[in-house]
C-alpha cells in the first residue's frame, strides 16, 4: 500500500464517509441515469456499522462499507475513490481492509453487486479473488447488475 494512504475504520456517522458517498451517488446518477433511483433504495447507510475510509495525504479520498447479509456472508457496499486519486491502489487497499474486518467479525464470505458498465470495479473485484454468482435478492432479473462472491480464507 502507498505510504501516503491511511485507512480508518469507522461507521456511517463519519462525516468524511458521508461526504464521499455524496460524490459516489452523483457519479452513479451521471452513469446510470434513471436506473440510479432503483439502486438508491438499496444503498441507505444509516445503520452501517462497518465503514473504511481512505485518506491520501490527510484528505478523504476513498471508502467502502460492509453490511450483514446473513450469518456467513457480509455485503460490500459503497466502494468509491475520488477521480483524482484513482490508479493509486486506494480501492484495493480499502477492499483488503474490508476483507480483514469481515474475517475478524467471523464471516466466511463477501458478496457484492455492481453494474455491468463498472468495468474498472469488476476488474478490481476479479483481481481480488471474487467470482460472478447468480444475482441475489433485489438484483434477480436486473440485467445491468453483476453479483460477485469471495470466500474468505
Amino acid at each position: 500500500m502507498d505510504q501516503h494512504v491511511l485507512l480508518v475504520r469507522s461507521d456511517s456517522t463519519n462525516a468524511d464517509f458521508r461526504s464521499l458517498i455524496l460524490h459516489l451517488d452523483r457519479e452513479l446518477r451521471d452513469n446510470d441515469g434513471d436506473e440510479a433511483d432503483y439502486y438508491a433504495q438499496y444503498n441507505q447507510v444509516d445503520d452501517i456499522r462497518y465503514v473504511v475510509i481512505a485518506y491520501y495525504d490527510g484528505e478523504p479520498t476513498g471508502c467502502g462499507a460492509l453490511k450483514r447479509y446473513d450469518d456467513a456472508a457480509i455485503e460490500v457496499k459503497r466502494m468509491f475513490v475520488s477521480r483524482e486519486h484513482r490508479g493509486k491502489g486506494i480501492s484495493r487497499a480499502v477492499l483488503s481492509e474490508l476483507e480483514r474486518w469481515a474475517r475478524d467479525l467471523g464471516y466466511t464470505s463477501l458478496i457484492l453487486e455492481t453494474g455491468k458498465t463498472q468495468t474498472a470495479a469488476i476488474g478490481l473485484y476479479r483481481g481480488s479473488g471474487f467470482h460472478i454468482i447468480p444475482n441475489y435478492d433485489q438484483y434477480v432479473g436486473v440485467i445491468n447488475s453483476v453479483c460477485m462472491k469471495k470466500d474468505i480464507p
